[in-house]
């Protein structure tokens, strides 16, 4: 049976590390991070998101500033309000819940939120230092991953990496890092054909296609180490992209859904908006 890799615990303590850092920032600076946090609309799934968000800020001293907009709100009233937060000394992340309604240009927000403040990693000049390998802010969920296969010492130097989806929020970020990392990497999407080829030659395989239990056990390497990215609702549960029944037979290790990637996410949002913060904040005189 599959080694469980706990991303819910090894949060934690990430958590309880950052809250000391924040501590320490706070004797230094007299200040503490703050972050702005937008919603548009009531979409549940983005209401529980946010809300999980705010607890995890509050708990480790990041001050938090909700925005709960109206769906119907203008494109120009949001880019307004991100302006403002871009001018405002006391903001040093800003997160524009995804998705957005059909109204207003993703694209548009995303780029208009200063690249130093955008503790997503989705701005154009953050992707681009993602993918030349230079310092910046990296969007969550992969850096996450990353940081989890670390604290459980998997290796991913040499290692077959494929990741199934393609995504500019999980798919081609996660892929550049593995890549970073000297893996050799394999992207394959919906449209790859007999994916299950490529899915067997995974050392690492990292299932993000939004697809409930997608991955089955027959199209998992013995020994492999299992990355499951997704969030599905099945008959009022919550599953993953992976079948994990049949996967944790094979796999060496594996993530479960929930309490595996979707806790690192979150507090991989709480570490990028301290590294903002100490990009921004000036020293007291």
């Amino acid at each position: 049976m599959a080694k469980i890799i706990d991303g819910k615990a090894v949060s934690e303590q990430i958590r309880e590390a950052l809250k000391k850092k924040i501590e320490t920032l706070r004797g230094k600076y007299g200040s503490s991070p703050g972050l702005a946090v937008v919603l548009v609309g009531d979409n549940p799934a983005s209401q529980i998101y946010i809300q999980n968000k705010r607890k995890a800020c509050e708990y480790v001293g990041i001050r938090s500033y909700y925005h709960h907009l109206d769906i119907h709100t203008p494109q120009e009233k949001l880019l307004d309000l991100i302006h403002t937060f871009n001018q405002d000394p006391q903001i040093h992340g800003i997160l524009v819940q995804l998705p957005l309604p059909k109204h207003i240009s993703e694209e548009k927000i995303l780029t208009s939120i200063l690249p130093e403040k955008d503790i997503d990693g989705f701005h154009p000049l953050n992707v681009g230092k993602l993918v030349s390998n230079t310092p910046g802010l990296r969007p969550c969920t992969p850096a996450g991953i990353i940081e989890l296969l670390d604290y459980y010492n998997i290796p991913i130097e040499g290692r077959h990496a494929v990741v199934v989806g393609r995504s500019n929020i999980v798919g081609k970020p996660l892929a550049l890092m593995l890549l970073h990392r000297h893996a050799t990497v394999t992207i394959c999407h919906s449209r790859t054909l007999s994916l299950s080829s490529y899915t067997r030659q995974a050392d690492i395989l990292v299932a993000a296609i939004g697809k409930p239990q997608f991955i089955r056990g027959d199209m998992v390497k013995e020994n492999a180490v299992v990355v499951d990215v997704g969030i599905n609702r099945v008959d009022g549960k919550l599953v993953g992209d992976v079948d994990f029944e049949s996967v944790a037979t094979k796999a060496a290790a594996i993530t479960p859904v929930p309490g595996g990637v979707g806790p690192m996410t979150i507090v991989r949002l709480l570490e990028n908006t301290v590294q903002a913060f100490e990009s921004l904040i000036t020293p007291n005189p």
